[in-house]
């Protein structure tokens, strides 16, 4: 099974574009090479500041688009990664482990496969990515 986990930082000066202390970053490299190591890791990365994005929200057929910051979010994804294991349980062990800072949350979500869905046309999504 697999696991989104999200990053959601702690303190405001992510969104302002502060990027972790090289001590932070090397403590986040030993904990990914572990990850990676153990067969666990699948894929990672940081997101720059939401003044970097958009969001584009749907209403009646009707797609609207927002550019950031998105100032009124308290709860703004950092980050991610996708993790491979064996249960729930062994996600929530590694991420545990990982070495965040105070205030710093982790989410994690499992993430569906092509046999969750009954249908043939879900079942051919995922097909796509095969090929990519």
């Amino acid at each position: 099974m697999e696991f989104m986990v999200i990053v959601y930082p702690g303190d405001p000066a992510v969104e302002a574009g502060k990027l972790p202390s090289e001590e932070t970053l090397i403590k986040m490299g030993e904990f990914n090479k572990a990850l990676a190591d153990a067969g666990v890791l699948i894929d990672m990365n940081g997101l720059k500041p939401s003044s970097n994005g958009a969001r584009v929200s749907f209403s009646q057929g009707t797609a609207v688009v927002t550019d950031g910051p998105f100032i009124e979010s308290r709860e703004l994804v950092g980050g991610y990664w996708i993790w491979k294991v064996g249960s729930k349980e062994e996600a929530v062990s590694w991420a545990k482990r990982a070495p965040m800072l105070s205030g710093e949350i982790l989410e994690l979500r499992q993430i569906y496969a092509p046999e969750d869905f009954a249908s043939e046309v879900a079942e051919e999504s995922y097909k796509l990515l095969e090929h990519n």
